[in-house]
């Protein structure tokens, strides 16, 4: 029994020309309505910065997130940079004491244990392999060392970690962070 090969068929000639005559036409109906940044709402002119700003009028103003992440990096209030975010280690204060933002909503929950964790564990395997590679020390004394550089990594990155993650939450507006302006 002889199988036939199907053989695939392309578009003739004439419809590719017909496919790139309307690629044509719509791109030269859509670019210039493109680039004078008309709104596709209600049919209103306006700028590419205004649309992008606020697409919603209903919705309030984004939020800066680099600026706010830096912010709590420092563990520094969100919304001002200036108050203190913890109260104490790792306890988050309820409002701001120099713009009274609320701060209460948070839910960082476990995710600055486990971005200190991998950080801290790439940089310490990292060191490890160099260490024992290149200089060839003790293994109890290895230990020892990357056991304090791990401990004390550790204690550094989690407070600015989780200040890091409250601020992304405050200028996403999650967990009720959008209900206060």
């Amino acid at each position: 029994m002889i199988l036939k090969r199907r053989v695939r068929k392309f578009p003739s000639l004439s419809t590719q020309k017909k496919f790139a005559d309307l690629g044509r036409s719509v791109a030269a109906t859509l670019l210039p309505l493109l680039l004078a940044g008309v709104g596709a709402h209600n049919g209103h002119e306006a700028t590419n910065e205004a649309v992008m700003a606020n697409p919603h009028p209903d919705t309030p103003p984004e939020r800066e997130t680099k600026p706010a992440m830096m912010r709590g990096l420092r563990r520094k209030c969100p919304n001002c940079g200036e108050g203190v975010l913890f109260n104490g280690y790792l306890k988050v204060t309820d409002t701001c004491p120099v713009c009274s933002e609320e701060l209460h909503h948070h839910r960082a929950d476990d995710g600055p244990a486990y971005l200190t964790i991998l950080i801290v564990a790439h940089f310490v395997g990292f060191i490890m392999h160099v260490s024992f590679v290149h200089l060839r020390p003790d293994p109890l004394v290895l230990a020892v060392v990357l056991t304090i550089v791990c401990v004390s990594l550790s204690l550094y990155l989690l407070p600015r970690l989780k200040g890091m993650i409250v601020a992304i939450q405050w200028a996403r507006r999650m967990h009720g962070f959008g209900a206060s302006a």
